[in-house]
Order: structure tokens, then C-alpha cells, then sequence
């Protein structure tokens, strides 16, 4: 059977890539989403893929790059469909948030088709992703410094909570945030479609990371092998999960120095950094409140009073 997304076209054992057209730009010319179709060779389960929902997160731009070129549809059970960008105009400058609307892209799901920019290009990409049995939403902590990890975002009291969960662990970044997500995410959204979705946060860069993208390309072959799509089998080991997050922000300006390592676990008390001047003369010292790991840092030394520093993960198992 054909298998279509936008102009992208392929029969069975084929691969074939295209455009999803999703609007104009402003001098009226037509623009669209890159998009690939691999229809395999045998019938089987359909998994959908996206990255660069927010326009500055290309490692997941990356996962896709190296994915792709390995995928040979004669060995492949089902259908892989794939948004390559999905933030068109942010991904041309290099922002986080669509400059067309100025909206995070991945807080308008499911979208509207004659909304604002952002919407259309949600719904148009959630259409596709909604024909699938499995969604992976590629993601990264921006700019920030970040582990790697993936994200259940339909909430614990959701009928599919078991089902994210069991992707997210398949994937194996070897830590799951396992928190109900803001309205608007994909994530949150497909699984009220009844289609199992998570987002794998693959570390945080300028530009892109070739460790996280690697975590990514293994995540997705995990996710293709355990699923039946390719031959094999998966071992699944067991993850870090958390289920909360505090943020830790300067209370003072200066230079942060950290104490703590990303993944480093923590104890309440203990220093997570030290503000001091630009001479060394200390300022500040903040402790963590509560046992967790730190997730995520920023990335520039320089601090103003209040400005964001870092995360700790809290409530923490293994699953």
C-alpha cells in the first residue's frame, strides 16, 4: 500500500522524501516542511518522528541526518513517517520560538489548520503524527546544559501512562522526567489520541552535540528493534525516573561557579554553586533544598540578580 506525507510518496520496500506545505512567507511564496516516508518491505506498526519544534534544538535535526541513511526498507516491517523541521521559520534564524507569531511551537497542539502560523503548522503536523502507533517528539534543553533524558508528559492518571512509560524506557536515554506536561505538547496531546507519545531531551547545545546525538540514533534503533519494526531484540535496563523539578535561581549578580556536576546526585544542603565577583570575592553560596539530581545548567557564567541557574530533579526511583 502507498504511503503519502505531503509530496513524499513511497510503495512498499520504497523511501522517498518531500514537502508538507503548510503556508506562505511574506513575500507570497509557498513554503513547506522537509518530510520523508519509509514504507517497509513487510506490513507492520507505523511510527511517527519530529524534531526542531523549537527552532535552536537540532540535535534531534541530528538523530534524523544519521538515522535515515541506515534505514533500508527491504528490512523493515511498517512505515516510519518523518517531520525533519517542524519550526520552519525559527529553524532559518536560529531562535527558540516561531518569529511569525512569536509561539512556542510546542504549546499549540493539536493546532488549528486556519489559526496563527504556529497553529497551522501543529495541526498540519498533527495530523500526520496522529495516523501512527508510536510518536517520538526530538527535543533538546535548548541552549542550556542538560543530561539526556526522555520525557512522559501525559500525567500518571493517564489510560496510556503505562504505555509512555514503556516507550520511554525502550528509548533508554537512562533517565526518564516522568511529569505532566503544559498544555500544548505534543506529548501531552497524542495520547489522547489514543498514540503512545514521548520526548526525548537530548542534552542541550549550541548547535548540536554528537553524544546526545548518538543517544538519539541508538534511542531510535532501540524503539525500531523492540517494536517489531526491525529484527532483533533490546535489552532494557533500568532507568532513573523523576517526577518533579526546583529551579535555583542567583541571589546575587556575579559569576556562578558550580560544585556539582549535570547527573551529580544531591543532598538537601549541600552547595550546588557560589556566586562571587569578578575577582573571586565570594557573594552567595546555595545549597540544594531537597535529595534529586542535577538535570540542567545554564550556560554562561554571568548572573543577575534572580536569573535562572540551574535544576535539580527530585523524587527520584528506578524503573
Amino acid at each position: 500500500m502507498t504511503t503519502t506525507l505531503g509530496t513524499a510518496s513511497a510503495d512498499p520496500g520504497e523511501i522517498d522524501t518531500g514537502r508538507l506545505e503548510v503556508g506562505e512567507t511574506r513575500d507570497g511564496s509557498p513554503f513547506g516542511l522537509p518530510v520523508a516516508v519509509i514504507n517497509g518491505e513487510r506490513p507492520g506498526k507505523t511510527l511517527y518522528m519530529q524534531a526542531a519544534s523549537d527552532g535552536d534544538e537540532l540535535n534531534g535535526v541530528g538523530v534524523i541526518q544519521r538515522v535515515v541513511p541506515k534505514l533500508d526498507p527491504s528490512e523493515l516491517a511498517g512505515t516510519i513517517l518523518i517531520t525533519g523541521i517542524v519550526n520552519y521559520h525559527a529553524f532559518q534564524i536560529a531562535e527558540h520560538r516561531n518569529p511569525i507569531d512569536d509561539t512556542k511551537m510546542n504549546r499549540a497542539y493539536p493546532g488549528n489548520e486556519t489559526g496563527t502560523s504556529s497553529e497551522r503548522i501543529a495541526a498540519a503536523t498533527y495530523e500526520a503524527a496522529t495516523r501512527a502507533d508510536l510518536i517520538l517528539d526530538l527535543h533538546q534543553g535548548s541552549t542550556s546544559r542538560m543530561i539526556d533524558e526522555v520525557r512522559v508528559r501525559c500525567g500518571k492518571r493517564h489510560r496510556l501512562h503505562k504505555d509512555c512509560l514503556e516507550l520511554a524506557k525502550v528509548f533508554g536515554c537512562g533517565h526518564i522526567l516522568d511529569q505532566k506536561g503544559p498544555d500544548g505538547q505534543l506529548a501531552r496531546a497524542a495520547p489522547d489520541e489514543g498514540v503512545p507519545t514521548v520526548d526525548p531531551e537530548l542534552g542541550g547545545a549550541v548547535g548540536w552535540d554528537e553524544a546526545s546525538i548518538q543517544k538519539g540514533v541508538d534511542g531510535v534503533f532501540n524503539v525500531l528493534t523492540h517494536y517489531g519494526f526491525l529484527d532483533g531484540s533490546v535489552d532494557i535496563e533500568e532507568q532513573t525516573r523523576a517526577r518533579g523539578f526546583e529551579q535555583y535561581g542567583a541571589p546575587s549578580g556575579g559569576l556562578v561557579s558550580f560544585r556539582k556536576e549535570l547527573g551529580d546526585r544531591v543532598r538537601g544542603g549541600e552547595t550546588l554553586f557560589e556566586v562571587t565577583t569578578p575577582f573571586g570575592e565570594p557573594k552567595a553560596e546555595v545549597t540544594a533544598d531537597s535529595t534529586g539530581i542535577l538535570w540542567r545548567t545554564r550556560r554562561l557564567p554571568q548572573v543577575a540578580t534572580g536569573e535562572y541557574v540551574c535544576s535539580v530533579a527530585t523524587d527520584i526511583d528506578d524503573y
